[in-house]
């Protein structure tokens, strides 16, 4: 069941060639991963977080005091609310939290640190709703998961409260692109190659910046004192060496990390969680885990 539910998924992936230009990659993501709507007991409620476009989310029998910060995927270049809204609403079923999900600016329009400084401004934004830093997860995909760690780390080093949890879905931690697996996955990864990989990493990042500058790839920051994290990838990832690196170390920090590995599962594969039954799987664990720190 599972492997003709991905198969169905890599169909409409490669129903059509990957688009050239920005505009129309853009249109194209949320084409593919809003192919099915949210469903019909969620409450969505646009938001001004400083600027920018947020929309929380909250589902009936939701603790409204709990809220799950989400970052979307799209190699900094792409994504939106729109592109990752089933996602992010049946995330906050499963843990039991409303949402809030924030449309950072895109590079190359702006690049870093552009979405850098709007991840702090959501985290502000949310502390001066009345939140408490233990009652919200932080999480994100692909380069979404990169910011939600790049953002912890500030938070971190800024001396500030951290988050009760973090939750990374495919993530993009290193973008110099030293991962074995760019290679050994190629051919099985729909969606993730290296080529395209650079293109995004030379679109975020200016030159003259490190490509090792944890603000980037947050692989190569100081993990200690990170809050506990769940980290969720699929076995036919290009990226899969930037999670199970990143998880290794921050377990080498002494963080109480928890990796998960999905057989035959592609990037980002919780996107698709309403025809995919992994996916769903996937969201009910995660759910778990922020409800076991909050």
């Amino acid at each position: 069941m599972a492997q003709s539910e991905i198969d169905a998924v890599r169909d409409l992936l490669k129903a059509k060639a990957r688009p050239v230009g920005w505009e129309e990659r853009r249109k194209r993501i949320e084409e593919v991963c809003a192919v099915w709507p949210v469903a019909g007991d969620v409450a969505l409620e646009a938001v001004d977080v400083d600027g920018r476009k947020g929309e929380w989310s909250i589902v009936p029998g939701s603790d409204s005091s709990k809220v799950l910060l989400f970052f979307h995927g799209g190699g900094y270049c792409s994504g939106s609310i729109v592109s990752h809204r089933r996602m992010v609403t049946e995330a906050g079923r499963a843990a039991g939290s409303r949402t809030l999900a924030v449309e950072y600016r895109l590079a190359p329009e702006h690049p870093f640190p552009a979405a850098y400084d709007d991840a702090l401004k959501a985290w502000t934004f949310l502390r001066g709703q009345g939140f408490s830093a233990g009652r919200i997860a932080i999480a994100g995909d692909s380069a979404g998961a990169g910011l939600t760690v790049a953002l912890i780390n500030r938070l971190r080093a800024e001396s500030r409260e951290q988050p009760a949890s973090a939750w990374l879905v495919s993530p993009w931690t290193d973008l110099t692109m030293s991962e074995e697996t760019m290679k050994t996955k190629d051919a099985v990864d729909p969606l993730i190659h290296e080529g395209y990989l650079v293109e995004l990493a030379d679109a975020y990042v200016p030159a003259g910046v490190d490509r090792k500058d944890p603000r980037v790839s947050p692989l190569y920051g100081d993990l200690h004192g990170f809050p506990p994290a769940l980290i969720q990838v699929g076995s036919a990832e290009t990226l899969l060496d930037d999670a199970t690196r990143f998880a290794e170390a921050a377990g080498a920090a002494d963080v109480a990390v928890t990796l998960e590995v999905w057989p035959h599962m592609i990037h980002a594969f919780p996107v698709w969680n309403a025809h995919l039954e992994p996916a769903r799987r996937a969201l009910m664990q995660a759910g778990e885990f922020m409800r076991r720190w909050w």
